[in-house]
């Protein structure tokens, strides 16, 4: 999480991009009454990985419907990444390095008891297809960024 959060959204790699913009989507489409998998359709299929938009679709829906507390993630031309938004890179990147204990603690955090399966479950499948698609979720998994710190 503390790789991603507060951090330029240009200084995630392009799987770290996608992922971003797939969940901040999903959450317009949500607000706006569309149905996310029908906005985020050509998006998926843009990058060759429309097999995983099912499970991305129901990872979202369950940690919005069964999550502790209301994650909040920034509007689509936020520039910076969001705490929340930090957070679900980060169990992106446990689930693409099939860290599922990691990401198991952390989404017991977040969601409710009975939905921490079913949201992994979703996650790590997600993340499967997105890999099969040439995806690279291992920069993701590195934290790899093009941001460099301003010398002080």
């Amino acid at each position: 999480m503390y790789a991603f959060v507060d951090r330029p959204v240009e200084s995630l790699c392009n799987g770290g991009r996608f992922l971003l913009w797939a969940m901040r989507a999903w959450v317009s489409a949500v607000a706006r009454g569309q149905c996310p998998p029908q906005m985020l359709y050509r998006g998926f299929t843009a990058v060759e990985a429309p097999g995983a938009l099912p499970d991305f679709h129901i990872a979202m829906a369950l940690l919005a419907g069964d999550a502790v507390e209301t994650l909040a993630l920034a509007p689509m031309p936020c520039l910076q990444i969001s705490e929340d938004e930090a957070i679900l890179l980060g169990l992106w990147r446990d689930f693409s390095l099939e860290s599922a204990a990691n990401a198991r603690a952390t989404l017991a955090l977040l969601a409710e008891e009975g939905s921490v399966g079913q949201i992994a479950k979703a996650m790590a499948a997600a993340s499967r297809r997105l890999v099969a698609a040439g995806f690279d979720m291992p920069a993701l998994a590195a934290g790899a960024t093009t941001y460099q710190e301003s010398p002080k």
